[in-house]
């Protein structure tokens, strides 16, 4: 009869210990693992969930940032994160989610996968406003896109001078990455711009009168700064079309407005004296170019310009924002005085 043989005590003591050791040093590793890859290292609340980090930042410089920012609780945690994938910095805006930890963060951050941002571009009467606005959503400050935007050499490989460029820009809103430079800024306008106008027979609705686009535009942007009312801009650009083919001063107040720079005057009848080309009241024809971006619906309106024999028009006063149109100079003077006795009517007298 066989006799089994039992483990000496010595021996199962010292497999319990390493076994025990086994399962701290699991356990050890574990918490690491977790506090390095999984706890959470951003807030979670955000009072602003985006970083912008900019062109050329060092690793120090992301770190700062996220620091100054309360996006991060444990700079050492990212940092040795950082390190060990490689991540030393990458431009752009990112949206970070509360709760992350430093290997998502890092993760997100190396990957390059950017929020865009919405540039909105409305109705801006010059080239340096058109500049301000993009700085506000884009990473390039005013200085450096105000810099391009004079650029004469640059402006005649893409087309334009400075008396025309404001034609390039069609209102709308954009998105873009917050890091895009000035001239990838451009090349999007320019972009646009073109697909603007191959839709809808645009450019040959613009042949057909006669127009060239920066014309076509140049049109659109005083009827842009004539009225608010979408309902009549087709009867006002058939004013002006009407006064250029008959070789008729276009003698449109918004020119003014444009040649002395002063925005928020309401007297502008001192200003027709003004020598600048841009006074349609002394210089026949078109301006050198448009007096403010127009909006896509005033240049279809030029395009599809309403077809009539009214040369004249003027506000009905009514508080409407409409207008009232006239053929001959003498009914043009009857809607005048209307004009008038509606605004002592409602207490606005001249």
């Amino acid at each position: 009869m066989e006799h089994s043989q039992q483990e000496p005590k010595t021996n199962k003591a010292f497999r319990n210990l390493l076994s025990t050791f086994v399962l701290i040093a699991i356990g050890a590793v574990g918490f690491l693992a977790w506090n390095f890859f999984l706890k959470p290292n951003v807030p979670s609340t955000l009072a602003n969930p985006y970083v912008n980090i900019p062109t050329g930042s060092t690793l120090d410089d992301v770190v700062r940032i996220l620091r100054d920012s309360t996006q991060i609780q444990d700079e050492s945690s990212f940092r040795t994160m950082a390190e060990r994938a490689g991540y030393k910095g990458r431009a752009g805006r990112f949206k970070i989610e509360p709760g992350m930890s430093s290997y998502q963060l890092v993760r997100h951050l190396r990957s390059g996968s950017q929020s865009p941002v919405r540039v909105v571009l409305v109705n801006e009467r010059l080239p340096e406003h058109i500049a301000a606005k993009v700085a506000r959503f884009l990473e390039p400050d005013s200085l450096a896109l105000i810099s391009l935007l004079n650029d004469t050499t640059y402006l005649d490989s893409i087309g334009y001078t400075p008396q025309t460029l404001l034609s390039l820009f069609i209102p709308n809103t954009y998105e873009f990455f917050w890091n895009t430079s000035p001239r990838k800024f451009m090349e999007r306008m320019v972009k646009e711009h073109d697909s603007f106008w191959s839709k809808d027979n645009r450019q040959a609705k613009a042949d057909s009168l006669g127009l060239s686009r920066e014309q076509a535009y140049t049109v659109a942007s005083i009827v842009e700064r004539e009225t608010n009312e979408n309902v009549e801009k087709a009867r006002i650009a058939g004013v002006y079309l009407n006064r250029l083919a008959i070789g008729m001063p276009l003698q449109a107040d918004p020119t003014l407005v444009f040649a002395s720079r002063d925005w928020e005057s309401r007297d502008l009848a001192k200003y027709k004296t003004l020598d600048s080309p841009y006074n349609t009241y002394l210089y026949p024809g078109l301006p050198p170019g448009p007096i403010s971006m127009a909006s896509i619906p005033s240049l279809d309106a030029v395009l599809n310009r309403e077809k009539h024999d009214y040369l004249f028009f003027c506000a009905v006063g009514d508080g409407s924002g409409l207008h009232s149109f006239a053929v001959t100079y003498e009914a043009h003077l009857v809607n005048v005085r209307r004009y008038k006795e509606n605004l002592m009517k409602r207490g606005l007298g001249l």
